[in-house]
């Protein structure tokens, strides 16, 4: 029996424990961000700066993530501890969803497509939250020949996009019973100059 592969979209975090769900490669949360945070990953941009915070933490359920020094470049900015408890959220929202005991966190100001071409990622499940700037793009099931991806562009009326502030989990290549179903996507194409502030997650363990 064929699963049909679907996106799913809603406003509640709770859509975010559709991705779990056999078909479906893509759960977002349509939020918009508090107002704080918002005026924070614009000022980040503001800077003009590639900041960058990667990292891999140990997480336990019985206890809040801790992110000490989180994007340290950043921490006078009006905001920040707001910032830091938003993707602190998200990470114990992650952490309970999938039971990971490790996780990759990265924060990075972005000027340019960090991977441009359409691609699947060789993971289980992927978080992906623009704070600021232009949302990653994706596809539907069937808008591009999954074997030829590296070889053919999309047609541009099939590219759909994230919007800042938007949450997403993308299932990727190693989620058991996934295979070849990954989600189809890739880093906006932006003009030159245009940045972006974005937040990973990865389950490492």
């Amino acid at each position: 029996m064929t699963v049909d592969i679907r996106q799913v979209f809603g406003e509640s975090p709770q859509v975010m424990t559709d991705i779990l769900q056999d078909g479906v490669n893509l759960a977002v949360w349509q939020r918009r961000l508090p107002a704080q945070v918002e005026d924070f990953a614009n000022l980040v941009l503001s800077l003009g700066q590639s900041l960058a915070d990667e990292r891999v933490i140990e997480v336990d359920e019985r206890h809040p993530p801790a992110l000490p020094g989180l994007l340290r470049e950043a921490a006078d900015l009006h905001g920040y501890d707001g910032f830091v408890a938003d993707v602190a959220w998200l990470v114990a929202a992650y952490t309970c969803l999938l039971g990971a005991r490790r996780l990759g966190v990265r924060v990075r100001v972005l000027d340019g497509a960090m991977c441009p071409r359409m691609h699947v990622d060789h993971v289980p499940v992927r978080l992906l939250s623009t704070y600021a700037g232009a949302g990653s793009e994706w596809l539907a099931e069937g808008a591009i020949d999954r074997a030829r991806l590296q070889q053919s562009s999309p047609p541009v009326d099939k590219v759909r996009r994230l919007a800042a502030g938007e949450v997403a989990l993308l299932k990727g290549e190693k989620w058991l019973g996934n295979e070849g179903a990954g989600l189809v996507h890739r880093s906006p194409l932006t003009p030159a100059g245009e940045r972006r502030l974005l937040l990973s997650l990865d389950w490492l363990a």
